[in-house]
């Protein structure tokens, strides 16, 4: 028999824990962002060109479950924001991005 997976706790999601957390806006500074300990945090992604742009995500993909598992929370934190900004430009880039037949469901 399979139980539900989704936790019902105080711990909540990532998102949810992380102090740091501020997804919803992107902070415009000329040399890249910086926390309120002043640690660059990143380039401006409607800064980066194409090519750099997906080569930060890729990074991003590529260290995913390292980070959820094994890192600080503030990492923690700073992945999820970091992982979100570059998402979002992608997106705002590539409205009508192509999708795989292959990956859609029947309905």
């Amino acid at each position: 028999m399979m139980t539900g997976s989704i936790r019902q706790d105080e711990f909540g999601s990532p998102e949810q824990r992380m102090p740091a957390w501020d997804g919803d806006h992107v902070h415009d500074t000329a040399s890249g962002e910086a926390d309120v300990d002043g640690e660059l945090l990143g380039v401006d992604p409607a800064e980066l060109g194409d090519e750099d742009l997906i080569r930060e995500m890729h990074s991003l993909h590529r260290t995913r479950l390292d980070t959820l598992r094994h890192a600080a929370d503030s990492a923690l934190a700073n992945h999820l924001r970091r992982t979100a900004e570059l998402e979002t430009e992608y997106l705002a880039r590539h409205p009508g991005r192509e999708v795989d037949p292959s990956r859609l469901r029947d309905a």
